[in-house]
């Protein structure tokens, strides 16, 4: 019996279908054209907030849906709709952030769409992040204030993400154990960075709620990904695929394992679906 289309093609940004250089190859590009044109939905799948997404991404004609954030809202572009939403609220962030004031690290919060930062821990970038690249994307997404949790505590949103960045690899390894807070799902994706979402906000919860809303089986959901904040998709997916880049617990969890991210390995399995 001959297996079912592909109708949901879901992918990590970075480290998946962007090369470590952070381009999305003239084959990746093609190969999603041409899913698209046999009607499979294209969905990146990202810690990043909408905005975040590399213009390249943005400007493909064929993006309408997106999750974002970890899993922290799925979106539709095209009716400019919030599908689905699981944030953290208000006071837990608070609560949060103050605890991550005892810890050697800086940090900030996506909210409403957008990122924000201690204007002191926004001046800090270049000394805590892992690369030219990542001090010049988070500048660009992140709006310095003068105190974040007063700032949050003003506006009474629900928070997306809030994000620690370490100087040293075992606070990273420290606060990845686990912190002293409940209903909490910690990942990382970048060196020495880790990412605190509600529990609920994961890729792989995201996207099923994303393929029900499509009406699209999971069995016809095909996901990519590299590090430990796409665990969740590879194992939900009908079909998970870690890139050649991968950790060793994303590629042992994974149905297939196909070339790196610099090596187009998106195309190269896409390019055999249709």
């Amino acid at each position: 019996m001959a297996k079912p289309p592909v109708k949901i093609i879901a992918l990590d940004m970075d480290g998946t279908l962007l090369t470590t250089d952070k381009r999305l190859t003239d084959r990746n590009r093609a190969a999603l054209q041409r899913a698209s044109e046999h009607g499979a939905y294209i969905v990146p799948v990202t810690g990043r907030i909408f905005r975040g997404l590399p213009q390249v991404v943005l400007e493909l004609p064929f993006l309408r849906y997106a999750i974002t954030s970890n899993g922290a809202s799925v979106y539709d572009a095209k009716e400019d709709l919030v599908l689905y939403r699981a944030e953290i609220d208000n006071a837990r962030a608070l609560e949060i952030m103050r605890w991550l004031d005892d810890q050697p690290v800086i940090y900030d919060c996506y909210m409403e769409d957008r990122g924000w930062m201690t204007e002191a821990m926004w001046n800090q970038i270049a000394r805590y992040a892992a690369s030219p690249i990542v001090v010049d994307y988070m500048r660009s997404v992140r709006t310095p204030v003068p105190d974040l949790k007063a700032f949050v505590a003003q506006r009474g949103s629900d928070v997306q993400k809030i994000q620690a960045f370490c100087l040293e690899e075992e606070t990273q390894r420290r606060l990845l154990g686990g912190l002293p807070f409940e209903r909490l799902a910690v990942s990382s994706s970048v060196p020495r960075n880790v990412e605190i979402n509600d529990e609920d906000a994961n890729k792989g919860k995201a996207l099923l709620a994303l393929a029900k809303h499509l009406n699209v089986p999971r069995e016809q959901v095909m996901a990519f990904g590299d590090g430990m904040n796409d665990m969740s998709m590879i194992v939900d997916a009908g079909i998970g695929v870690a890139m050649g880049n991968a950790t060793d617990a994303i590629r042992r969890a994974a149905d297939l394992v196909t070339a790196s991210n610099d090596d187009d390995g998106v195309a190269a399995v896409v390019e055999g679906l249709y």
